[in-house]
């Protein structure tokens, strides 16, 4: 992975947009990236993860809060990275979740995080994807690693790799099955325990099914279980056995008195047979009498019915001519009473027509007068409205003239100001600069001391040796404990002391230098600003343009606001008044137009209230209508007259009647002549029911036989009822036996099952508790007493202090040499992943917690350099050509400082680009090529120096 170009807008720290030139930076190989406390070192990281991953390492990402909050309001975050991966190369552009401004309304509303990934092919960029998790899964596969791999193996965080250094074997076994992916070995113990668990649980069920089924085979015979497990199945078997035979007795048994049963239900259904088919040949000879007794009266009622339904059609049509007699009468005298002038249809027909068509022209013309009196009251509205806004549209004109000039003449004073602030920034900006150069020369000064008390302690070195010697006490350089002639410290020879303290003051110089630089470029950016603001106008012609605005005002107050809304305003008065005018003259037209109309109805229904013409013509239109409806009646009742009596006339002679009143006399009620013929229909159905019973050829056995000789049905019925009992108690005996004999069966063969399955149940939850307790580190076949998981990172984490021990031994001088032992630590209940520093010089291993600063810093990178490797040859020997190293370097010694960059530098081996993140002033002196971050008010910047 080489990174070649980042651009950052609205990100972090940064305000607006910056650019890093990898491809620039990487020209030099080592490149120094610098700036104060605070201004965003970490952030240009930050950028480049976030570009790869969507996140951001460390505690950072659980802020959720990346956008600048400088930034404008409308401005978007975002991080545009190119890279190549895997040999291809990508543009991959990021954008995340922000809060943004409505574009209407008051408030807020979230956009979602963004992503695109493209790829450089044929000179140009092709889109692959912009889909969030996509684009994650497929950098994850070009890089080889994950977010929390990458960020240790390409930003080394010399912070976070002192405290894995001093951390407890727990906390070290986290983080090593984070960055290795071991958490499968601990899903294989966690398994093994689940698995042994569920077997265990699945055993004890299976135990207590069996316990259940003994008991339920108890239950079912009576009989006790045998105690041993094997005499089990041959003891359900037998039982069941035993109650199969008893079930086979009763069967038979049951089969016997069945058929006795079976014998007894037929002799009662013959017995009781007989005596119905007896009984109903008396009733059906008793009702035969009775009904020879009936045949006169039945035979006069059926004459009768016969002259009823003659007569019937004839009524209703001598009804129906008597009504239209009687309505022709009516509808005459209704006629003699209207006005001669009506009698006629045609004349009634056409005085309803014109009454109708005069009542509706004044129906039209009555809106007319409505209309008219709304107009003039809209008319007068109207000229009112359009007074007042011609008033509001000469006030508003005032009103832009002064708010114009008010602005012009803000714009103004401002630039005069402007002016004024940057000949006081001038004058800051010299006093500065000549602060920066004394500052500059202090701190040369400082460290040209610190050189000159180095070399004088070097040069005192023995006197300083030779007084740290006790009597009996070897000298480190010789080894010999005899000191015949000791050196003696000169007046003024320097100390460790005299040395730190003349480091601490060129520190504190090169901090004040420093703060000087700042100080210098705020000025001057501040300088730059104001210049911008006051133009390129000189101050003299500037003052009499304000002179100038003043006399426009002409001593009326100023008045701030936005000319472009004051001439909206104007543009929108004025826009109403022509609005106005036009709906005025329209509204004036349309009462000219609604008063001729109106004139025009009167000259046709004549003059007067138009209410009370209206009122007399529909009084006429009523009174024509009625009698046109009343000739019409008369016209209709004389034809359904003439009709109804031609019908009645046909229908006499078809029934054959003389005339309506002999056919009155022989009318009946119709509910009596329905009775009559119920009467005679019943009589002559009960007849053909009697001779169809005599007549049955099934009453031929008891025809000829007298009640004596029938067989008595209550005897029968006892007989049966004593059977039935007999087979009732026999099948529940069966029933009973049957049942058991079936559910003994039933449970022995799922005793053998279970039986059978408990064995291979039991083997497996021994092999799994052995197995189990191994991965553990509980069993006594695991000598090393440690869990699986422990075991692999163990490996995993010898392997990483060997690759530590090769840059170690360089940066220590071949002094340090990191240990990995298995020996639990104090307090700790996990071990195997216990580090120790073992120090050659002194041949004794010791805690990383006694190290000092500098040692520690000095371990901490060495060991993450090592973790770098390792874990770059578990991804698969993924090419990281670009690299950096976090913060730390300001603990460290000038000697020790030259071996670790020596370090460093040796990184740069196959075109391996090393960024160092320091703001140690000593490192910009070491280190040319360097991206300085600069922060402000306004955002941070970056810029490319050396």
């Amino acid at each position: 992975m080489r990174l070649h170009h980042l651009t950052v807008t609205a990100f972090g720290p940064f305000a607006g947009t910056v650019e890093v030139p990898f491809d620039d930076l990487s020209e030099a190989g080592l490149f120094l990236l610098s700036g104060a406390t605070g201004a965003g070192k970490t952030s240009v990281l930050d950028a480049v993860c976030f570009a790869l991953y969507g996140d951001v390492p460390g505690e950072r990402s659980a802020a959720k809060r990346l956008r600048c909050d400088q930034a404008e309001e409308f401005t978007a975050p975002r991080v545009v990275l190119e890279a190549t991966l895997a040999g291809r190369r990508f543009r991959l552009e990021r954008s995340p979740a922000w809060e943004r401004p409505k574009k209407r309304g008051s408030g807020t509303t979230t956009e979602p995080a963004g992503v695109t990934l493209s790829e450089l092919t044929d000179g140009g960029w092709t889109p692959l994807s912009s889909r969030i998790d996509e684009v994650g899964h497929l950098v994850t596969r070009l890089v080889g690693m994950n977010l929390t791999q990458f960020t240790q193996v390409a930003l080394l965080p010399q912070g976070r790799f002192q405290s894995f250094l001093r951390a407890r074997s727990e906390e070290r076994h986290q983080l090593l099955q984070r960055l290795f992916r071991t958490g499968r070995f601990e899903d294989v113990e966690r398994w093994l325990g689940e698995r042994r668990r569920s077997l265990r649980r699945t055993c004890e069920a299976h135990d207590q099914r069996v316990e259940v089924l003994l008991g339920r085979i108890g239950e079912a015979s009576g009989a006790s279980a045998p105690e041993h497990p094997d005499d089990q199945p041959a003891w359900s078997q037998e039982l069941a056995e035993v109650a199969q035979a008893f079930a086979a007795e009763t069967a038979r048994r049951q089969e016997v008195a069945a058929t006795e049963e079976e014998q007894a239900r037929a002799r009662l259904e013959r017995a009781r047979a007989q005596r119905a088919a007896f009984t109903r040949l008396s009733a059906a000879r008793q009702e035969q009498q009775r009904l020879d007794e009936q045949s006169a009266s039945v035979a006069a009622h059926e004459q009768e019915v016969a002259l009823a339904r003659r007569v019937a059609p004839v009524l209703p049509v001598a009804r129906r001519a008597e009504r239209a007699g009687r309505a022709r009468h009516a509808a005459a005298a209704a006629v003699a009473q209207l006005p001669a002038a009506l009698r006629e249809v045609g004349a009634a027909r056409a005085a309803q027509q014109h009454a109708t068509e005069a009542a509706v022209r004044i129906q039209e013309a009555l809106p007319l007068v409505r209309r008219l009196d709304q107009l003039r009251a809209d008319a007068g509205d109207g000229e009112r409205d359009l007074d007042r806004l011609t008033a509001e549209v000469a006030a508003a004109e005032q009103r832009l003239v002064v708010v114009e000039a008010s602005r012009e003449l803000e714009q103004l004073e401002a630039r005069l100001a402007a002016h004024e602030r940057s000949a006081e920034l001038a004058e800051q900006v010299a006093a500065a600069r000549e602060g920066l150069l004394e500052a500059r020369e202090e701190t040369l000064r400082a460290r040209g001391h610190v050189l000159d008390v180095r070399a004088a302690r070097i040069e005192g070195m023995a006197a300083e040796i030779a007084g740290a010697l006790a009597v009996g006490m070897s000298c480190p350089v010789c080894g010999s404990a005899e000191h015949p002639q000791r050196a003696e410290p000169t007046l003024f020879s320097p100390d460790e002391a005299d040395e730190r303290a003349a480091q601490v003051a060129a520190d504190d110089a090169a901090m004040v230098e420093q703060l000087r630089d700042n100080e210098l470029r705020d000025l001057t950016t501040l300088l730059a600003r104001a210049h911008e603001a006051a133009g390129e106008e000189p101050p003299v012609l500037l003052a009499a343009a304000v002179e100038a605005q003043e006399a426009r005002l002409q001593g009326r107050p100023r008045t701030f606001g936005d000319p472009a809304r004051v001439a909206a305003e104007l543009r929108r008065l004025a826009e109403r008044a022509a609005a106005t005018r036009a709906r005025l003259e329209a509204v004036r037209a349309e009462m000219a137009a609604a008063a001729e109309r109106l004139e025009a109805v009167r000259s046709e229904v004549g003059e007067g209230s138009l209410e009370g013409l209206l009122a007399g013509h529909r009084a006429a239109r009523e009174q024509a209508h009625a009698a046109v409806e009343q000739l019409e009646q008369l016209v209709a009742a004389q034809g359904e007259h003439d009709t109804a009596a031609a019908e009645l006339a046909t229908g006499l002679r078809e029934a054959g009647w003389e005339d309506v009143e002999q056919a009155e006399r022989a009318a009946r009620p119709a509910q009596h002549v329905e009775q009559l013929a119920a009467r005679v229909a019943a009589h002559h159905r009960r007849r053909a029911a009697c001779e169809a019973v005599l007549a049955d050829p099934g009453l031929a056995e008891v025809r000829d036989l007298a009640e004596t000789d029938l067989a008595d049905p209550e005897e029968a019925a006892r007989t049966h009822r004593e059977r039935l009992a007999a087979l009732g108690r026999v099948q529940s005996e069966h029933t009973v036996w049957a049942s058991r004999a079936e559910r003994l069966r039933a449970l022995a063969t799922q005793l053998g099952e279970e039986l059978a399955a408990g064995a291979p149940l039991r083997a497996d939850l021994d092999l799994t508790t052995r197995l189990a307790a191994f991965v553990e580190g509980k069993s006594p076949d695991n000598s090393l007493q440690m869990r699986l998981s422990a075991f692999v990172l163990a490996y995993r984490l010898g392997q990483v202090v060997a690759a530590a021990n090769e840059r170690l031994a360089r940066m220590s001088d071949q002094r340090y040499v990191l240990e990995h032992t298995g020996r639990r630590g104090v307090g700790e209940t996990r071990g195997g992943l216990s580090l120790a520093v073992r120090d050659d010089w002194s041949g004794e291993s010791r805690d990383p917690a006694t190290l000092s600063g500098g040692e520690t810093f000095v371990v901490s990178l060495a060991l993450a350099l090592g973790l770098a490797d390792v874990i770059t040859a578990e991804a698969g020997g993924a090419a990281l050509e670009t690299l950096f190293v976090d913060e730390g370097f300001g603990s460290l010694d000038a000697e020790t400082l030259d071996d670790v960059l020596d370090v460093l530098d040796s990184l740069r081996d196959g075109g391996r680009v090393v960024g160092v993140v320091s703001h140690v002033a000593e490192m910009r002196d070491r280190i040319p090529t360097q991206l300085v971050v600069t922060k402000s008010r306004h955002g941070s910047t970056l810029a490319v120096s050396g």
